[in-house]
């Protein structure tokens, strides 16, 4: 773990960090190598597996960060490699099957597609929907039925103690865990503790957002827009004119400028 930042960076990838259609994040390349001048953690905080984001925080240069995995059902702590543990999502497909079948031929989950299929539904390269098919903790999906019928999916869920969260392109189930639940206890492994700010575009990150000291909820024009937040008023929560990483380019050296009275 760095020692002692000023600040440390919480996000999203699909939809923020990463473009929502070609999941570049190239655009970012500015703002991220100022967050490795001068030290910024970043903590990626996505409904991926711990096989994805473990490939994507190497390659962003910030393995010595932990990373909240699977919606926050999982958390990938600094430098560790992912175990093949599902006993997590066992008991959660269980869970599943037990929703009367009327409700659940309705949803269509990770588990019951092919890795191919999972390519085609999520436009990732085959090698990496390999990786997104190795669930431990969530199962993302779609919702084919009727609307009503939904209400009636998630009541049913949540007598079984599952949740389900809409992200930017799927409804995943978990057992309730969620990003904002890991955020506090990072941020507290430094002394003294560092600002956190927060990025997303979705309502699987409106907590995590409500929950750092600064947020940013990322344009997404793939999406209808998140409901007004209480922290946008006073300016703690800002929208980015652009979308996906160049918006959050923008963002995050705005923000950085300000907490480390710097010009770039």
């Amino acid at each position: 773990m760095p020692s002692c930042p000023r600040l440390v960076v919480f996000s999203d990838l699909d939809g923020t960090l990463l473009d929502h259609t070609s999941y570049d994040w190239s655009p970012a390349q500015p703002a991220l190598d100022c967050m490795l001048d001068l030290g910024i953690p970043l903590v990626l905080a996505s409904s991926k597996t711990a096989f994805e984001i473990y490939e994507l925080r190497a390659e962003m240069g910030f393995s010595h960060v932990p990373a909240i995995v699977e919606n926050g059902a999982g958390l990938l702590r600094a430098g560790e490699i992912p175990n093949a543990d599902s006993n997590d999502y066992t008991a959660l497909l269980a869970a599943l099957s037990d929703i009367p079948l009327p409700l659940r031929r309705s949803f269509q989950g990770f588990s019951q597609w092919s890795v191919d299929q999972i390519a085609r539904e999520t436009g990732l390269s085959v090698t990496r929907a390999a990786l997104a098919a190795k669930r431990q903790f969530s199962e993302p999906g779609r919702w084919v039925g009727a609307q009503d019928g939904l209400d009636a999916f998630i009541a049913a869920l949540s007598e079984r103690g599952v949740f389900a969260r809409r992200g930017g392109r799927f409804l995943t189930l978990s057992f309730g865990a969620t990003k904002a639940d890991h955020m506090a206890d990072i941020v507290s492994k430094w002394a003294p503790p560092p600002l956190s700010l927060a990025l997303g575009d979705a309502p699987n990150d409106t907590d995590m957002i409500a929950a750092a000291d600064f947020g940013v909820i990322i344009t997404n024009p793939d999406a209808p827009p998140l409901a007004q937040m209480a922290g946008e008023a006073t300016g703690r929560i800002t929208r980015s004119t652009d979308s996906g990483p160049v918006g959050w380019n923008k963002s995050v050296l705005e923000r950085i400028e300000q907490i480390y009275d710097i010009k770039r």
